[in-house]
Parts: structure tokens; sequence; C-alpha cells
């Protein structure tokens, strides 16, 4: 995990200790003494001008693990400090940090649909812990999470509920959170009442005023840091009616790493600061690393529902299942307004949602991209495989060479 990071702290040793043995080996020539003794003032201005160009061109981070240089201008900014503390205190606390083997979630994980009537009491609960984990293998990330994976769980309450919110910090954190949920009256979001320091809980109170998909974040100081680490997911407040029945619901929110070292780099990889300012992400991914195989699975003549989430911070996903069109779409995870139908690639803002219906006409591999297409090279795709009998009304290959389920999915991936 640690092979380039330790290589390239050797390479900065090694030239460091080579080049003040040069300059020890120079001073030893009383010729060179002199000389040097002659333009110690030059020679003083240019090193004096060398530090500050450097300290001019780089700027300062608010608190993340292991930070590059980074000035930011965004509201409550705490007081800058030199990346090199939290670098020790990173590896000082890592051994503590928990390795999750998969840190995707699974799409199924949806809660059933809720059958009572009334409103109710509903208490909810969730637990930030700071981890390490794969984006995609040998590519290893300090990701902060709700509940132990990305993104956090799905939630799903009914309008006018009282929700009891309780959210707690694991004690090997080394950063404070909390949380903003967009279905939230109240400022903030939530996010001014449920500041935690490690090992801390705090819990608040609010009422499901609005029916819709919402989005909810970490929104501690620097906000957009602690999202694009992992710490975003969705939360469904179902109309008082409820919604129309389905066969089968998918869960996936679309997130930003930005990291040093470029597209595929191994080892443990750091934050990349620059790139964050500049929208510029590595990865680009749906439930937080790259597909390892297909984890949703359908049989045609399955209406189908996905609840589609964007956890930022700086991209906006035309979101587009390739072989499919959504019958209907909740844009911007509205309810309540009327649905679009036949919809070929909905938007999916960043910190926002929508929900996309398509009943699976015909099997096959259909697969899930942001229509950008080239993000799909940084891992944001999924795929949807459906099982069924085949359906030469609606979808037949002419030529033998291909196959009905492949010849359209490879031109794709």
């Amino acid at each position: 995990m640690f092979t380039y990071l330790f290589l390239e702290i050797a390479a900065v040793l090694v030239a460091s200790l080579a080049t003040l043995f040069v300059l020890w080996r120079l001073a030893m020539s009383p010729a060179v003494r002199r000389s040097l003794y002659s333009l110690r003032v030059p020679l003083g201005l240019i090193a004096a001008a060398v530090l500050l160009g450097v300290y001019a061109h780089k700027t300062y981070p608010p608190h993340f693990a292991m930070p590059a240089w980074m000035h930011s201008y965004g509201p409550n900014q705490e007081p800058p400090w030199l990346p090199l503390s939290n670098v020790f205190s990173f590896f000082r606390e890592m051994h503590e940090f928990e390795r999750v083997a998969d840190i995707g979630r699974d799409p199924n994980e949806v809660p059933s649909p809720i059958m009572r009537q009334g409103s109710e009491l509903v208490k909810i609960s969730l637990n930030v812990k700071e981890v390490l984990s794969e984006v995609a293998p040998g590519i290893h990330i300090n990701y902060w999470t709700f509940n132990d994976r990305v993104p956090g769980p799905l939630l799903r309450i009914r309008e006018n509920d009282t929700v009891e919110f309780s959210l707690s910090n694991h004690p090997s954190s080394l950063h404070t959170h909390n949380i903003d949920l967009h279905a939230v009256t109240g400022p903030g979001g939530g996010s001014g009442v449920t500041k935690v320091a490690p090992g801390e809980t705090r819990t608040f109170r609010f009422r499901a005023l609005n029916p819709g998909l919402f989005i909810y974040h970490c929104a501690s100081t620097n906000v957009g840091l602690h999202q694009t680490h992992g710490q975003y997911g969705l939360i469904l407040v179902e109309p008082k009616e409820g919604l129309p029945k389905v066969d089968k619901e998918f869960y996936l929110v679309q997130g930003e790493l930005y990291t040093t070292g470029g597209l595929g780099r191994k080892g443990l990889t750091r934050f990349d600061t620059e790139a964050f300012l500049d929208g510029r992400p590595n990865y680009v991914t749906f439930n937080g690393r790259v597909e390892k195989e297909p984890r949703m699975k359908i049989h045609t003549g399955d209406r189908v529902r996905l609840y589609l989430g964007n956890g930022g911070v700086n991209l906006v996903s035309a979101f587009h299942v390739i072989g499919e069109i959504f019958d209907t779409v909740y844009p911007e995870g509205a309810i309540g307004s009327a649905p679009l139908k036949n919809v070929q690639t909905t938007t999916v803002l960043p910190g926002g949602a929508a929900i996309a219906e398509f009943i699976a006409e015909v099997p096959g591999t259909f697969v899930a991209v942001d229509h950008a297409l080239a993000r799909m090279n940084k891992g944001a795709w999924a795929a949807i495989v459906a099982e069924g009998d085949p359906r030469p009304d609606i979808f037949q290959a002419v030529s033998p060479a291909a196959t009905q389920s492949s010849a359209h999915t490879d031109e794709h991936i």
C-alpha cells in the first residue's frame, strides 16, 4: 500500500542528503569558503527569494488527512496550518483505521417500502468512521464514511414523520464531522447541532415536511473535502400515499475522488487539493469504487426503480442506461409535480438526486453511465444484468456474428 509513498520520501531524503554532502565538501575548500563568504549577501537574497517564491506559489489548507497545500475563501474556514503535522498525525493514528475489504455499498441495499398509513416517531442512527479501502485493485484511499461504506445507507421515512436522528463519530477518527440532510427544514439541515468530535454523539429531531429524494452529506469545514472523501448518501421521504409498486429498486450515488499521481497509480494515494479546486477528479464512481462485477440483477418484465444521487462535489451527472429508456423520471428527486416520461438521459446535480424507472423488456447486460463518457474511463459505470427469454419482436441480432447481449454493450465499454 505504501510503496510509492515510501519511494517519494526516500527520493526526497536521498536528494537532500546528497545536496548537503556536496555543499559540505565544497565548504571544506578554503577558496570556496572565501568565495561563498564574499557572496553571502546575494546568496542569502537568492535563498530568501526562492523560499518566498515557494511560499507565494503555494497556499495553505484547512484540516483533512494528508493534505497538499491549499487556500480557501469558503465560509467558516479554520486557521491555516502546515500540512506536515497532519501527515505525522495520519501516520501516528493510521493503525487505528479499519481496513474495509469493499468500500462500495451494495446497490441492492434499499429499505422496504413503508406500508403504514400514519406518521410515526422514527429513530435513525449513523456512525462516522475514517477508514482505508481500495477504489480499484491496489489503489488505496483514506475514505470518510457514514456506516463504513460509500455512500452512506439509503434512509427511508414517510412524509410528516418525526425523526430523532443521532450521529456518532468513531473514536479512531482524526476529524470532527457532522451531517446536513437536505430533507430537513432547519438551519444547516442539522449540521449545526450534530457537530461531533471523535468519540462523541449528538441527537436532534426534525419533521419531514416535504416528500422527495434528498441528498445528505457531512458539512464540516471544508465541506467539499468531506464530501469527496465519501461522506454522502440519500434519504427518501415517501409521500403519504406511497410510491407506485415496482419489482426491483436500486441505490446508486455518483462521487468524485481527487488523488495525486495520476489515474491508476498503485499504493496509498494522497488527496490532490489543486485538482479538487479545478474540478479534475482522477476517479468518478458509482457507490464509492470502480465496479468489480455486476451486482444489480433483474428479470425481463421487471419494473425497475433507480434512486440516484450525486455526492459531487463538482460534476453534473448525465445519468443514462445504455439500451434502455426511462419510462418515468422524477427530476431532481421531486415528488408531487408531474414526472417526466420517455427520458433517455437525466440530469443529477451535485448535491441533488433523481428517481428513474424503466421496464426490462429484453435480456442482456445494460450499462449505467454518466454520459459524459470520458468519465467511464475513470470508473463511472455499473452493470445491470437482465435475465429472461429473448424478445425478437423488440430486439434481435441480424448478423450471426453478434449476440443480443453484447453487441451494443461492447461498443461502449
